[in-house]
């Protein structure tokens, strides 16, 4: 396929790249030093110095770098403590519609200032570096004029329950200082939530405003966040039992803790349940403007909005009838492999009926109980440790961080996806964590278990978020960036690694990594049914439920996904595709030369790029081993 110059925003966590310290803002920016000053040479004398380029410029560029990604992360709270960085520890990202246009002025100067570079002058990695880091910009640049084309608050992700999670999972409290930086955060939730409805009304005047059906479930979210004490005489409220929990951890007195524990009461009762509830009664006027519309087509200029978030996703230019015609290609593959897994497991009937017995046949469905869901855990952490011990069979650079499997937190896990992966601290004082959603046990298959800890685990997220974000000698904007064809490429094409090395044993394992790709691929035809060809949601329900085995409430919180998420949920099979793709090109090009460990050498160790920079990267190290 033919590939475009495109860039997805980097994806952090989460965490957009903007914040509240108005010390950092422009000025920072201005002042940052050129690599083509006075100082610099000029085009010929960097001939001269050969493709080793001039070391001087080298560093320059470097150094440019880091300023600019710093001068972000200096604009974000929230990234600052994802980084394990503990200033403006007590505050949150400004959100408002000014800070988000100094935000875009501000790239647009970096831009600038990165074009002024000569790419004659530097190194190898350094031009990948300078430009990745223009696509970078252009992108964002970009993706202005649709800024207002966004739900922040959805049922996949919102402000009011990203907060929680940032406050359980990332702020950290050592000290009397954070826990006072936490309860500084609470205090300061009334006045994010405002930001927050001003940009839900400045989107609802635009005529963007999420479908109806989301809307019971971010009302939900809010109202579990603030129920039990100290809002009432339930038991301890997330947020409180999170607190109460890190404080009581402290080495200082007891009166000390009680009067912390007595502030962040406090806080809780005259800030976060007001905030929540002001919020709460908007979501509620707001619902009365919401359509039962899902696709992106309903926006204004929908069409090309989602011709933007497909390139941006898949970092190719492919259009949306390309994708949908590749995905009924692939699920028509994937059904025909399918039916050898019936006649190997000798059912009989048709594959819809094959599907109905996946669904239904409780001995591939652990029981709706605490049991039930710690032995998932337990098996899933299983499967990853095994995973561990056949590393050096398929790689030559391995992570430093840990790896540890968790269930998603109850205050969201009604809302949450199927399952997700959030990268360690980079200060190493977090691992990586495997969440798996175990709110129904009936929504999460055994037989699709193996599958998705490799997805999500090892040898998928894990290996290459952990392995990036420890890269030495990289600008820092690399290593926490990223590009969801990528990605998320990696991580389905981490599925099928260990079918190659002698896992899924069990045919209906084996089903269920099937399962998991015809997944992907059937979302490159609702996506853009949805999206593009108008689509309605029950349409798109009832294809996905007819050619999937997964259960229907997969299927319906899967749509629902997508809708809210446009273009995103292709990227998946596009990366992976393409991965496998450059694998067997190398592999017929190298013949016995080839290693399968330095192929995913050079797919990792350069960090997340578009898939145009992967197949440059692949192709030239393909030509090195072969002398060229």
């Amino acid at each position: 396929m033919k590939l475009k110059l495109t860039l997805l925003a980097a994806a952090i966590s989460a965490l957009a790249l903007s914040g509240c310290d108005q010390k950092q803002t422009t000025e920072q920016t201005d002042a940052t030093p050129t690599a083509t000053s006075e100082a610099a040479p000029t085009t010929d004398q960097a001939s001269v110095s050969g493709a080793a380029g001039d070391p001087d410029v080298i560093a320059k560029t470097n150094e440019l770098f880091e300023q600019q990604f710093q001068t972000h992360v200096n604009r974000s709270p929230e990234f600052k403590t994802f980084l394990g960085i503990k200033e403006d520890y007590g505050k949150w990202d400004d959100i408002s519609p000014r800070f988000e246009k100094e935000t875009h002025e501000i790239n647009k100067r970096q831009l600038e200032t990165l074009k002024k570079i000569d790419p004659a002058q530097l190194d190898e990695a350094t031009r990948l570096s300078l430009e990745l880091a223009k696509r970078k910009l252009e992108q964002d640049i970009e993706s202005w004029k649709w800024r207002l084309h966004t739900y922040p608050v959805n049922q996949m992700y919102a402000a009011h329950t990203s907060v929680a999670s940032l406050l359980i999972n990332q702020h950290r409290v050592d000290d009397v200082s954070d826990a006072e930086a936490y309860i500084s955060r609470l205090n300061g939730l009334p006045a994010y939530f405002d930001q927050l409805i001003e940009n839900l009304k400045e989107r609802a005047d635009k005529g963007v405003v999420v479908p109806k059906f989301v809307f019971p479930y971010v009302i939900s979210d809010g109202k579990n966040l603030i129920t039990g004490a100290p809002y009432d005489d339930g038991k301890d409220s997330t947020l409180y039992a999170d607190f109460k929990g890190k404080v009581d951890k402290l080495e200082i007195s007891d009166e000390e803790k009680s009067a912390l524990i007595e502030q962040a009461k406090t806080a809780m009762l005259e800030s976060v349940k007001p905030a929540y509830e002001n919020l709460i009664d908007y979501l509620g006027e707001l619902e009365k403007k919401a359509t039962t519309d899902d696709g992106a087509w309903k926006l204004p200029d929908g069409d090309d909005f989602y011709q933007h978030r497909l390139n941006v996703y898949t970092t190719t230019d492919m259009t949306a009838e390309e994708i949908h015609q590749k995905g009924l290609e692939e699920v028509e593959r994937i059904h025909n492999e399918m039916r050898e897994i019936m006649k190997q497991v000798e059912f009989d009937g048709d594959l819809q009926e094959f599907f109905e017995f996946m669904r239904t046949d409780e001995r591939f469905y652990y029981p709706e109980t605490e049991e039930g869901k710690q032995r998932y855990l337990k098996e899933a952490t299983a499967l990853i440790d095994t995973m561990k011990g056949r590393l050096d069979e398929l790689f030559i650079t391995k992570p430093k961080a840990d790896l540890v499997v968790k269930a998603v937190e109850p205050f969201r896990e009604k809302s949450a996806g199927k399952a997700f992966y959030q990268r360690p601290a980079p200060d190493g004082s977090r691992p990586g964590i495997y969440y798996a959603n175990l709110y129904k046990m009936s929504s999460m298959p055994v037989y699709q278990m193996e599958a998705l800890a490799y997805h999500e685990g090892i040898p998928g997220h894990h290996m290459q978020l952990s392995i990036m974000q420890e890269l030495e000698n990289v600008p820092s904007f690399r290593k926490f960036g990223g590009y969801t064809a990528y990605t998320e490429g990696w991580g389905l094409y981490s599925e099928l690694v260990p079918k190659e090395i002698g896992f899924y044993q069990d045919p209906y394992s084996d089903f269920g990594r099937l399962a998991m790709e015809l997944w992907r691929a059937c979302r490159l035809v609702v996506d853009t049914g949805m999206h593009s060809k108008k689509w309605t949601r029950e349409e798109a329900i009832d294809w996905l439920a007819e050619n999937s085995p997964n259960p229907h409430g997969d299927v319906v919180k899967a749509i629902e996904r997508y809708i809210v998420m446009p273009g995103q949920a292709t990227a998946y099979k596009i990366g992976m595709m393409k991965i496998v793709e450059l694998r067997e090109n190398a592999r017929q090009a190298l013949g016995d030369a080839f290693d399968i460990r330095e192929f995913h050498d050079v797919v990792l160790a350069n960090g997340a790029v578009p898939l145009d920079v992967l197949e440059e990267l692949v192709n030239n190290w393909v030509a090195e081993k072969k002398g060229n």
